[in-house]
């Protein structure tokens, strides 16, 4: 579980999160959702420790990581996953270097051990065949794959995922959103997933959290967000589904 209470971000003097209050479960899919330039992504780095916020608590079960020194950080960075957008490979790695590298820089593990656990993680997100392969060789679907196999190489406690649809046909995104979901189960992991995309949201989405301009405007899940009297969530939810419309129009 991941606890924010009162998160307050700002740049140059300009508040771009305010009061961000939410729970984040284990075991469950969480979902930040908002127009680009909400605040999501600077939520997400805000979690992670990747911005130092003004004010507020961030919750790590029962620790506050915003107040640990660098070493409790570093510990609570080791149970952390990350699926960047667009994969963030390694281009000059190769498919089994690329999941192999937090389990050099995190753990003390033997060769073999390493090699086995690198295995493992690329059978589990159904890579079979292609370690020795670098990613300029890949589909944007396998590169993705490959990103979560690197990400849960840690066996992380808390995976986070920054729009890991983006570039994605429908088809592969359902597919990739299926697998965080389970593998999210599997490990009663708790996920949290930045995202503009409505079939994600309605797919997987257990718990949603929804910003506009930095501020919490509506919270809950994917049985109640078509029913909700938010006005800027409906706008956002009714602008997003009909730009799908209008692109499968166009094809």
């Amino acid at each position: 579980m991941i606890k924010i209470v009162n998160l307050n971000k700002s740049f140059n003097g300009k508040a771009v999160l305010e009061n961000i209050s939410v729970t984040f479960e284990s075991g469950k899919t969480n979902l930040i959702i908002g127009r680009s330039g909400s605040g999501k992504t600077v939520l997400l780095k805000s979690i992670v420790g990747l911005h130092e916020i003004e004010s507020g608590e961030i919750w790590y079960e029962d620790k506050l990581f915003n107040k640990l020194d660098f070493a409790g950080k570093k510990l609570i960075r080791s149970e952390m996953g990350m699926l960047f957008q667009g994969s963030a490979l390694f281009d000059s790695l190769t498919v089994e270097q690329n999941v192999r590298f937090p389990l050099d820089m995190f753990t003390d593990k033997t060769t073999e051990e390493k090699i086995d656990r690198v295995n493992f993680c690329l059978k589990r997100v159904d890579i079979l065949n292609a370690n020795e392969l670098f990613p300029s060789e890949l589909s944007g679907g396998m590169k993705k794959r490959v990103a979560i196999a690197r990400a849960i190489a840690l066996n992380p406690k808390y995976l986070f995922c920054d729009e890991p649809n983006s570039g994605l046909d429908p088809i592969t995104a359902i597919l990739i959103d299926a697998l965080i979901k389970e593998l999210t189960e599997e490990y009663s992991m708790t996920t949290i997933i930045n995202t503009h995309d409505m079939n994600s949201v309605m797919e997987i989405g257990e718990n949603i959290l929804f910003i506009s301009q930095g501020i919490k405007c509506w919270e809950g899940n994917k049985n109640e967000i078509l029913n909700s009297d938010c006005e800027t969530l409906n706008d956002f939810v009714f602008a997003n589904s009909l730009a799908k419309k209008l692109r499968a129009e166009k094809k």
